[in-house]
């Protein structure tokens, strides 16, 4: 009876700041209060003549990429959401090159990951795709060497660069000559903005390795 009541006399929860819907008017529409909009720009990501948004929202638990699309009758349509790290050093880069929609970020601490995510608008779905993505591990204190992993997504080669570090650890150090190997990883199934793999799981200590 006891547990019926306090079941009964307990607050609502609080609202999801992240339920993104799907439409809206405009970006303060798809996340909630709290949500803050650490990156915009603006751009034709679908080559339709319609002003699109790409925006990076966070707040102290979430961090994410959104592309919205704008629609010929007005307002906005939610093509792509990406997890980004919630542990940034410093605001995401946003650029759109010849429409593809281009995200820089910097992660991490002495220990960084830096990443370029490329996405490009695909007609028959009408979603994001991840066409190509770099992953650089290095330490901002030159405690390791570095390894840089490039994909190319629509053929699934794969460049791998690795530089060792030379000398004492410090900021005397330098790095090694490059160690580059090649390989391929899989085209199918193809991946968009949902299900892109985190820097981690490409360099290979991440937890659930790439996403499918």
């Amino acid at each position: 009876m006891a547990a019926m009541l306090f079941a009964t006399l307990a607050p609502p929860a609080a609202p999801d700041p992240f339920a993104l819907v799907a439409d809206a008017k405009d970006t303060g529409d798809f996340v909630g209060e709290g949500v803050s909009q650490e990156t915009v720009l603006s751009g034709d990501f679908n080559a339709d003549g319609e002003t699109d948004l790409a925006m990076v929202a966070r707040n102290d638990d979430r961090r994410v990429l959104l592309v919205l699309l704008g629609q010929k009758a007005g307002g906005l349509r939610r093509a792509g959401i990406a997890e980004l790290s919630t542990g940034p050093l410093g605001d995401a880069e946003l650029s759109a090159p010849k429409g593809v929609l281009v995200i820089k970020d910097l992660t991490g601490g002495t220990t960084a990951i830096e990443s370029t995510y490329r996405y490009r608008f695909e007609k028959a779905t009408g979603r994001m795709r991840l066409i190509g993505d770099d992953v650089s591990l290095y330490s901002r204190t030159w405690q390791h060497g570095t390894t840089t992993i490039s994909t190319n997504r629509l053929n699934g080669k794969r460049i791998t660069t690795v530089n060792d570090l030379v000398g004492e650890p410090g900021e005397n150090a330098e790095l090694g000559p490059d160690k580059v190997t090649t390989s391929t990883v899989p085209t199918e199934p193809k991946l968009y903005m949902e299900t892109a793999p985190d820097p981690e799981d490409t360099l290979g200590f991440g937890d659930a390795g790439e996403k499918q």
